[in-house]
């Protein structure tokens, strides 16, 4: 109890900060994890058109009237 007693007092100031304005990095640590799962998504990808199309996936919907399809070449 001693010890969360202390880390109260030590934190007060931020505390109180948070209740009056009801600020959080949530936002800020959604966008950290969308970037770090984008990159593990577009790991090994050497076409740049590719790797957009699976970021862009990945953040969200994707705007398709914008973006070339990458249909595979016939083989002859």
């Amino acid at each position: 109890m001693n010890r969360l007693g202390r880390t109260i007092a030590r934190w007060a100031t931020q505390i109180t900060n948070w209740h009056h304005s009801a600020v959080t990095n949530g936002p800020t640590e959604a966008l950290n994890n969308l970037i770090k799962r984008i990159k593990r998504a577009a790991f090994g990808f050497r076409n740049f058109a590719k790797c957009r199309i699976r970021a862009l996936l990945y953040a969200g919907k994707p705007n398709w009237h914008l973006l070339t399809p990458s249909l595979p070449t016939e083989i002859r």
